[in-house]
């Protein structure tokens, strides 16, 4: 059995963000606060109603959109833009290892949200199709799940498969190898909109010009009705997840840069 460090530092960051994101984030300083309290009462219950707080922050609307804002592109990808593209570039987003309806493996659902988009993209478009995401767990990589699903539910030919990539910066170092050697250089880049800040980063940072075709935003810029917008919902705490955790993946990829 070989070691594979860029595995096991996969997975240590995997575990750091269980410990950075939420639930667990706001329930550490309310463990902690109640820990304390025997010894140091004032600090303690400090500590306990900051987890409550930080808790609330990140499901309640107006703070969830606050940090959405920062992240998502105001309008979406117009006619004009796609002409200039040579080719589609759809990211992994993950995939559902218990699928027995499908036969075993398959894309979950966010991986659906942007190959529905992609696959929207080429048919109007007519540019040949990259998707890219490996296999940290399990042996099929995501792309080959991608494939499957574009071919068999969408229609649509896939032209490469990258296989290898683990997070996004992987995905756009390894698809730029063979964007490249196609002669391509102006992608469309397909994710969700919350994600598109930073894989924006990593594809132009490879040398790549990137049109944004950012799909399934999690905030919303309409007048809905407000008595229900106010209200915290199971939308808005795993939008506050998702933006926190895109804030948190700038940083890193920012500081080792």
């Amino acid at each position: 059995m070989t070691f594979d460090l860029s595995l096991l530092l996969f997975w240590l960051k995997k575990m750091v963000a269980v410990l950075v994101l939420p639930p667990l984030l706001p329930l550490l300083p309310i463990a902690l606060g109640l820990l304390l309290l025997g010894r140091r009462r004032r600090l303690g219950i400090a500590l306990a109603w900051g987890g409550v707080v930080l808790n609330l922050l990140l499901v309640h609307p107006i703070s969830v959109g606050w940090l959405l804002n920062g992240l998502e592109a105001e309008r979406a990808l117009d006619a004009r833009s796609m002409r200039a593209a040579e080719a589609i570039v759809i990211l992994g987003a993950g995939k559902r290892t218990y699928a027995p309806e499908f036969g075993g493996e398959t894309v979950n659902r966010l991986a659906l949200e942007r190959l529905r988009y992609g696959a929207r993209l080429a048919r109007e478009s007519g540019l040949p199709v990259l998707v890219t995401g490996g296999a940290p767990t399990g042996e099929i990589a995501e792309a080959s799940l991608m494939e499957e699903a574009l071919r068999r539910d969408f229609g649509i030919a896939v032209r490469w498969r990258e296989t290898a990539s683990r997070d996004t910066r992987q995905n756009a170092q390894f698809s730029a190898v063979r964007l490249k050697a196609a002669g391509v250089n102006r992608i469309l880049l397909v994710t969700h909109a919350a994600h598109m800040r930073r894989a924006q980063t990593e594809f132009e940072a490879q040398g790549l010009t990137v049109i944004p075709a950012p799909t399934a935003w999690l905030g919303s810029r309409e007048d809905g009705d407000r008595v229900i917008s106010l209200v915290p919902s199971q939308h808005t705490a795993y939008a506050g997840w998702y933006a926190l955790h895109e804030w948190l993946g700038l940083l890193a990829y920012r500081l080792s840069r």
